[in-house]
Order: C-alpha cells, then structure tokens, then sequence
C-alpha cells in the first residue's frame, strides 16, 4: 500500500494561503473550476489559472471559459493527443517552470486526470503543498488510467476535499486521515448554476428539434471503451438498441468521432452532434428522459438533474449513485429504488474550500 506523504504540511503553517496555482485540462475541470474560482476571489485569494491543452478542441475548452464567466487562463500550455506518458511527462516539465516562476504558496488540482497527476508531481517536487478538489473516490479498478492518477495524486496532498462519506472512508483504508475534509460536491454547486443561465442562454432543444423528456444522451470517451476495437463496437451496438427504444442524442468527444469515421459506422437511431457548450449540455441532460455515459462527472450530473443514468463501465467511483436507484452499470438491468443522496450537499461547496484554503495553518 502507498504511504501517505505529510513532508508537505510544514509549508502551510503559521501563515493564511493568499496566492494560489489551480491546473486544469478537461471539461470537468473547467466546469468545477467555476464556483471555485469566484469562491476564492471572494475570499480574497489571489489564482493563477492553467490551462495544460488536454482537451484542446474549442467546444471542448474556450467554450466553458465563456459559459463559466471564468477568465481565461494565465498559460495554456497547448499539450494533447500524446501518449499518457508523453502527456504526463510534457505537462511535469512545463507545469515546474510555471511553478517556479509563479511561486504559489498552494497548488489546487480537481479530479483525475493526466493534468491533474502531472501538476500534483511537479508541485510535490518543488514541495508546494497540494489541495484535491474531488478526492477519495475509488472505483478499484488500477487497470483505469483515471484510477491510477487519483489514488497518487490523494497521496501526495496536504488538503483533500472529498465530496462524498465513502470518499472519506477510502482515503482511511489507505491511511490518510490528515487535512481531509467533506465538503459536498463542487459538481453540484455548477450544476445549480448553470441551470439557471441555461434558462435564458440556451437554445439547444430548439435546434436539434427535441420536445423535453423524449430522448436520451449519451457520451462515450473513456480509453476502456475507445482503445479495444471489440469493446468499442459493443458498446455502439448496445446505444443502438438503446436507440430502439426513444432517440439517443451524442455529443461526440473527438477521440469517438474518429473511431466511428475510421470505421464508416453509421448508427442507427443514434443522433451524432458536435461536442456542445456546457450551458447547452446541462440544459440537454436536464430535460433528457435518461443519460447514458461513461463520464464519472456525468453521471455525478445526471443525479442532480434527477435523470436516470446507465454507466457504460464495469464499475463506478460514484457507487452512491448506484446505492440511491439513480444509476445503473450497463451489465444490470434494474435499478435499486430510489432515494435522495445527502452526501453531495446543498450547493455550497466551493465556499466551504474558499475558506479551508484561505485559514490553513
């Protein structure tokens, strides 16, 4: 088992964190850097913002910026469409010497990404302690690349806000205890904002011609569905039958929409689009009648929409999900009945982090 490192935890002593460095990379990242990022402004800490490329495709990216009102980051440093170790590897480089040349007494990641795992390593080297928005979900499955980055990342944190109950308790199976705090879900706190700019913002519905509660949407991108060409084509076949129930709508993540042009398929029932703003795909899944997704952030939203959900993985880190009758692993076929889960919060997370940040000693 990994032994949690504390060498950090002197470096935040007997002083409140002012400046801080926050790395993002991935459409999750930018959705949950939103309420964070006016949080801490108003907490009167000073963020320099990191955008590492990850996704780097407008409507994956500069779009969430706009629709987030965030400001656009301090450095992009434009890396993407490597190898995880390529990408890990170029990230570290480049995010050190943003580092050091920032000096921030405070790094914040979110989630598990390359960006989150290569910025947690350079800060640790240059023994910048480290806050993970996220921390402590597990699906246990090391074979995941996602699982493999926030299992690490978790270890090598001086503050870990974890938004579930069962998030707290993985990180004490793994014997971090320190500087862990339960502060609900930042997702949520998006989610909730988002919805109400939506209102008046998006037109979504109106172009693709749908009538509310009529459709699905589906978002497919994870390695362990793109990278096998057998798994690939199963999952395809399954929205296809999915499909022959009600309309399936799929924002295509560019990684999908190559595989299905390399291959000529042609989905029957299965509407392919463009990836959307975030505005446009909050108010897509709000009024869908299901959500179908191997996105862990998704299917974290799906709940807070109150849409049934069908996870195209063989696990989850959001096992509540399941647990609460909202989610279902595309291997079952019922879900348990449903109830309310309490752990996400009222909305207020990224106040709660603002102030853990601001008063750490």
């Amino acid at each position: 088992m990994l032994q949690h490192v504390d060498y950090q935890r002197h470096q935040t002593a007997s002083k409140v964190v002012k400046r801080v460095l926050t790395v993002v990379g991935a459409r999750p990242q930018f959705i949950k850097a939103g309420p964070v990022s006016r949080a801490l402004a108003a907490a009167g800490i000073s963020e320099t913002l990191v955008h590492t490329g990850q996704h780097f495709d407008p409507l994956m990216s500069d779009v969430f910026f706009d629709d987030l009102d965030i400001p656009k980051p301090a450095y992009n440093l434009e890396i993407n469409s490597l190898s995880h170790g390529a990408m890990t590897g170029r990230m570290l480089e480049k995010l050190e010497q943003v580092m050091i040349t920032e000096a921030p007494e405070m790094l914040i990641v979110y989630g598990d990404t390359n960006s989150t795992l290569a910025a947690a390593l350079a800060a640790a080297k240059l023994h910048i302690p480290i806050a993970h928005i996220e921390a402590g979900p597990r699906s246990f499955d090391r074979t995941s690349p996602e699982e493999v980055n926030r299992v690490i990342v978790d270890h090598l944190s001086a503050l870990l806000f974890c938004p579930t109950a069962s998030s707290v308790e993985n990180l004490k199976k793994e014997g971090i205890s320190r500087g862990v705090h339960a502060v609900g879900d930042v997702m949520f706190d998006a989610t909730l904002a988002a919805i109400e700019r939506a209102k008046d913002r998006s037109g979504i519905l109106e172009r693709l011609g749908l009538s509310p509660k009529s459709y699905t949407v589906a978002t497919v991108h994870r390695e362990e569905n793109t990278a096998d060409p057998e798994r690939f084509s199963n999952v395809m076949a399954w929205l296809e039958r999915a499909a022959e129930q009600q309309p399936v709508i799929m924002p295509t993540h560019p990684r999908t929409k190559k595989l299905l042009e390399a291959r000529g398929m042609k989905l029957k029932g299965v509407q392919v689009i463009e990836p959307v703003g975030y505005l446009d795909m909050a108010w897509l899944v709000h009024h869908a009648k299901s959500m179908v997704t191997d996105s862990g952030g998704l299917q974290k939203e799906a709940y807070f929409h109150r849409v049934p959900c069908v996870t195209l993985l063989e696990g989850t880190e959001w096992p509540e999900t399941i647990d609460a009758g909202w989610n279902r692993l595309w291997t079952s076929q019922d879900y348990a009945p449903q109830r309310e889960i309490s752990d996400y919060g009222i909305g207020n997370c990224a106040e709660k982090i603002a102030e853990i940040v601001r008063a750490t000693v």
